[in-house]
């Protein structure tokens, strides 16, 4: 097998996952696997998705990224870094016992704090969403 050092970066977003490696010195992408995302409306404003899917999805990109990589007689131990992005604020809450999560991922885009936002807005001396939108 091919002896090279590779970058893994996961790189899980709204709408999909990705499992992409780099080639360390090059920075041309060797392979990578993507999979969408489901979102749910339950609400107008509202936007939830399944916390154990989005899980599910790293998995499989990196497991089928690893695949492509053997296909291509390249060892998967070869990367030797790994970095993630995210989806900025989504939100889940998992149980502490358990690790099953108590509810959906509420995504970042979601506005169900809306009114909470305006009402601590009209409290602040700068009067800007920028600071509370994360709520």
């Amino acid at each position: 097998m091919e002896d090279r050092c590779l970058i893994g970066s996961v790189d899980q977003g709204t709408s999909s996952t990705r499992f992409l490696v780099f080639d360390s010195k090059t920075g041309e992408v060797v392979t990578y696997h993507q999979v969408e995302i489901k979102q749910f409306y339950a609400q107008q404003g509202w936007c939830d998705e399944d916390p154990l899917e989005i899980l599910e999805s790293v998995k499989i990109c990196i497991r089928e990224s690893f695949e492509n990589l053997k296909k291509l007689n390249i060892n998967p131990s070869n990367i030797k870094a790994v970095g993630i992005t995210n989806q900025r604020e989504t939100t889940v809450v998992w149980h502490k016992t358990t690790g099953k999560p108590l509810y959906n991922a509420i995504v970042w885009l979601d506005g169900r704090t809306a009114d909470t936002v305006d009402s601590l807005i009209q409290k602040t001396p700068t009067k800007t969403k920028t600071y509370w939108q994360v709520i």
